[in-house]
């Protein structure tokens, strides 16, 4: 087993990265992940939401895993928490954590270790994503802004603002 963690802060207030996060795939940053279904969603006694989702991936395994067919032997179980920012409430805190387990070969902990280095770069692609999807939003909320004041932009002129 391997765990690999990670910290990130977005320059975006908590409700409007948590609203991203639920929104987040499909994205052209993570092509790999191909359907997300949510298994759990609930409010604890402290009003914290906790979300359990199965996302389903082709990201690609090591060419060693595949020749020897370990893929049902490979997990990974990562939590991602996203807490408002202590000092700036402009700002949210990103805590990740990945649990690797390769189970039944001697290779496991090289594996392991090569699948903590994958999920390293694609949370970096994650984070990516996440901007993505906060400017998609931000884009919709000043389109519906204009609408109500009459003043919708004009195509030529969405496509030049939102490079």
């Amino acid at each position: 087993m391997k765990i690999w963690t990670s910290e990130h802060i977005f320059n975006h207030p908590w409700e409007t990265v948590t609203k991203a996060a639920m929104q987040k795939y499909p994205n052209p940053m993570n092509p790999s992940v191909i359907g997300v279904d949510v298994l759990d969603r609930g409010i604890d006694k402290h009003g914290r939401l906790h979300s359990k989702r199965l996302l389903s991936t082709e990201w690609g395994l090591p060419s060693i895993v595949k020749s020897i067919t370990f893929t049902n032997m490979v997990s990974v179980d990562e939590k991602l928490t996203y807490k408002p920012h202590p000092e700036d409430p402009e700002k949210t805190v990103l805590t990740q954590e990945a649990i690797i387990s390769v189970k039944g070969v001697s290779l496991s902990s090289y594996l392991e270790g090569v699948m903590a280095s994958s999920i390293s770069t694609n949370a970096g692609k994650g984070r990516e994503a996440m901007e993505w999807v906060i400017r998609r939003l931000n884009a919709e909320i000043e389109e519906l802004a204009a609408t109500a004041r009459g003043t919708m932009r004009t195509p030529m002129a969405a496509a030049v603002t939102e490079k």
